[in-house]
């Protein structure tokens, strides 16, 4: 299959997995219902008749809500005229670092010659975080393209080297194209409330990536042991119900074993997923991780 990317890619997000997890996805999906949608590059790659999406962090959604409004040449004509504002690099329109930048920083020239737009960016966005657009414009020009603030509230994220080109694009033409052909709609509730807010029908289908138990990144220290029983509760729940369910999760990471999901994942189907886990901290690290995904169904693609 050709798999899409999504406009809010990050290190760590599902878009190199697609092609496996589409495999062990039900033959015919109603309903796609996800709880920690992230940027999205699950439901982008899913073929269903509806999607029920659902994220705790209210600036992913905030994003999602943004972009999904445009076509994409008035998206590209509203995130161009910010950034030729700011004067950032924009190699998808051929403006590129010098040559004189490529040659004195030949690892990092991106980073030093966005830096002084993107502190300027980042000091405006903080000054009045109401324009999405400038926050998405951060995220493709940040360390990571992580969604990152700090203590009060202000967006901390350092600049990364990177830019808007063609990948960027192309991410951002797949999105509102998908947009515009189904019916998507996406919640900011914490993942508990948004699961029994749901009325249940034939056909749906619940894919669960959550916060990783034994990982270490930002998004994962909202997680604890606590939490990962309580999902897996709910998930038993789910199952009793005759409602099915995929989820990914770390078993081993670092050193670490998640015995929870080793121990709850034996009552039903275990697939192991070849993920390759990339550290947040160091995305040229790749790790002795291994990454499983687990269903309570049989059939799959």
């Amino acid at each position: 299959m050709k798999v899409v990317r999504s406009p809010l890619f990050y290190v760590g997000d599902k878009y190199k997995l697609m092609g496996q997890l589409v495999e062990l996805f039900p033959k015919s999906i109603n309903r796609f219902i996800e709880p920690f949608v992230g940027g999205g590059s699950v439901f982008l790659n899913t073929k269903a008749n509806e999607y029920l999406v659902n994220d705790i962090d209210v600036n992913i959604i905030n994003i999602h809500n943004t972009l999904r409004k445009f076509d994409i040449n008035t998206l590209l004509d509203k995130l161009s005229q910010i950034i030729y504002n700011y004067g950032l690099s924009f190699s998808f329109k051929g403006i590129t670092v010098p040559e004189s930048f490529k040659k004195k920083y030949v690892k990092t020239y991106y980073a030093k010659y966005n830096k002084i737009a993107y502190e300027k960016l980042k000091n405006d966005y903080n000054n009045n975080q109401n324009n999405i657009l400038y926050l998405y414009i951060l995220l493709i020009y940040g360390f990571n393209r992580i969604i990152r603030f700090n203590a009060s509230g202000l967006f901390n994220l350092p600049v990364g080297n990177v830019d808007f080109n063609t990948n960027v694009y192309n991410a951002l033409k797949n999105y509102t194209e998908f947009m515009q052909i189904n019916k998507i709609s996406f919640k900011n509730k914490n993942y508990v409330d948004f699961l029994n807010e749901v009325e249940y029908r034939e056909g749906d289908y619940i894919y669960l990536d959550p916060p990783y138990l034994i990982s270490n990144s930002e998004y994962n220290k909202l997680w604890d042991i606590k939490k990962e029983y309580d999902l897996y509760d709910i998930l038993d729940d789910l199952n009793d119900k005759g409602i099915k369910f995929g989820i990914t999760n770390l078993v081993n990471h670092k050193g670490h074993v998640n015995e929870i999901i080793k121990t709850w994942g034996k009552k039903y189907k275990i697939f192991n997923i070849n993920s390759n886990y990339i550290s947040f901290n160091d995305n040229t690290i790749k790790t002795d991780s291994k990454e499983i995904f687990v269903t309570n169904y049989e059939e799959c693609i």
